[in-house]
């Protein structure tokens, strides 16, 4: 009976989010509309597609594991997540307005606009579809842990991992079908889930757990206590994580898309102001209420299951509510990685080598079957690991981190040329991936003070970008060029340079 309150709620949830797509689907007429939604959504979409992206199904699961495990350090994640916010506020204007102007798609495609060059493209194309590959399998994962607990002991853990990545690519039919406009509109129903019904949720355990002798006095002093100077990770570890997340958080493909989508550059910025507080009393709450948990037995155990070891308190009920909610987070974050990273393959990668503009849905929709089918075979070979899964985040943003300086000095600063960002790009994902292998995450490199293998990476990344575009500038016919884009920001209504093939 158990088992059937879980999975019901399951199925019913995921019909009710098919519905709502169904019923806003148009039939998207070129590879513009498919991949940005026809750039028609209001803040408020905007604000919910944004968190739904950015909250993972994983928080309650990886991230909510390593505050059951290893403490108040599990609360980096809210600050490089609030920074993200600021970001994302003044990212809004030349992304959104660049993309309206020039046809953009992807993430990529900004790119290969503002350095004109194919082969920039194409690299920061992959490195995007690389790094985010990993946190499709993560969330495949974490759907796993979701449908062993809601068997109650029925199903086994690798059975459950292979329930959860065929429920998620039979999901993946209406990415595929409706593209952006369809993961948006379904963005708001799982998002009033995931953060609305979820934090109910999170409110209630924490009164249980304040009234029932779990505060903070019963947490142990080691877990209040954060790595710095003498500890085992080093003075610069933590810092690391914040950096590595800071800067890796608009690298990701999905989100641009996000900023694609929407109306207008304030739309953007109206979603940044909306989304902060919201993110900042969900995260918060989730943390705290994992950090509490550690005095219950049984949670130092497995830690990733914190979440339900809290939610069997109210019975199978709030059980199935607690699996509901990762599920809902699980299906932004996923949906929206295969719909950006299969994009760009057919825009970005495909187009750019074929030489031509890609006007079909076509080819996306077939390049996100594929990745999703990939991603499937890479999480059911990964079915047996069922804990510590927040190691493939951390190697996922030591990668997408090696896209920042090129990004964001290139949205930011006139003088960066292509030549700087292919060599930075290359330069910085190869230190990343050396020292990786040397000193897998989550350990830090010792003779670096406890630098993470992205922060090294990323040293060499930004001084390879500034050596470059400094010692061989721009040509001035390319630098007129930039600096008209440039000045295009400032105008109302700028006129259209055309959109790089």
């Amino acid at each position: 009976m158990n088992m059937l309150i879980g999975y019901g709620a399951i199925l019913l949830f995921t019909v009710l989010v098919v519905v709502v797509m169904s019923r806003g689907r148009r039939v998207d007429k070129s590879m513009s509309e498919y991949a940005t939604g026809g750039r028609s959504f209001n803040s408020w979409f905007g604000t919910m597609a944004f968190l739904n992206t950015w909250l993972a199904g994983t928080m309650f699961i990886s991230f909510a594991g390593l505050t059951a495990s290893a403490g108040a350090i599990g609360f980096y994640s809210l600050s490089y997540s609030l920074l993200s916010v600021v970001l994302m506020f003044f990212l809004g204007t030349p992304v959104n307005k660049w993309g309206r102007i020039h046809d953009l798609r992807t993430q990529a495609d900004l790119l290969g606009l503002r350095y004109n060059s194919r082969s920039v493209r194409v690299i920061a194309a992959l490195i995007g579809v690389l790094a985010s590959i990993p946190w499709v399998v993560l969330g495949m994962q974490s759907l796993g842990l979701v449908f062993s607990t809601l068997s109650f002991g029925q199903v086994s853990p690798y059975v459950a991992v292979v329930i959860g990545v065929l429920f998620i690519a039979a999901r993946q039919i209406w990415t595929v079908k409706l593209g952006t406009r369809g993961l948006i509109i379904s963005d708001m129903v799982q998002g009033i889930f995931a953060y609305g019904v979820g934090f109910l949720v999170i409110l209630g355990l924490l009164v249980w757990l304040i009234t029932n002798g779990h505060g903070f006095n019963e947490v142990s002093p080691s877990l209040l206590q954060l790595p710095g100077p003498g500890s085992a990770a080093g003075p610069f570890y933590l810092f690391s994580l914040i950096f590595t997340g800071m800067m890796g958080a608009w690298c990701w493909p999905d989100l641009f898309v996000r900023m694609f989508s929407v109306k207008t550059p304030k739309t953007v910025q109206k979603s940044a102001v909306q989304a902060a507080p919201i993110m900042f009393l969900f995260s918060a709450a989730l943390t705290t209420v994992c950090l509490l948990a550690t005095s219950i037995p049984g949670v130092s155990d497995a830690p990733d299951t914190v979440w339900f070891i809290l939610a069997g308190i109210g019975g199978a009920g709030m059980v199935a509510i607690a699996g509901v909610c990762v599920v809902a987070a699980t299906m932004g974050n996923v949906g929206a990685n295969l719909q950006a990273v299969g994009t760009q393959l057919a825009n970005d990668v495909i187009g750019v080598r074929k030489q031509e503009r890609i006007e079909s849905a076509k080819g996306a929709k077939i390049a996100v079957a594929a990745i999703t089918l990939i991603s499937a075979g890479a999480a059911l070979l990964m079915a047996n690991q069922v804990s510590g899964l927040i190691v493939v985040a951390f190697v996922s943003y030591q990668a997408i981190c090696q896209l920042a300086p090129t990004l964001l000095l290139g949205i930011f600063w006139r003088r960066g040329t292509a030549a700087a960002a292919n060599s930075a790009m290359v330069s910085g994902i190869l230190v990343a991936a050396v020292l990786e292998l040397m000193y897998p995450s989550p350990l830090s490199i010792p003779w670096l003070g406890g630098l993470t293998s992205g922060v090294a990476g990323l040293i060499v990344n930004l001084a390879v970008y500034l050596a470059v575009s400094l010692a061989k500038p721009a040509p001035a016919a390319e630098q007129d060029r930039v600096d008209a884009l440039f000045e295009g920001l400032k105008k109302k209504e700028p006129v259209s340079q055309g959109a790089l093939t």
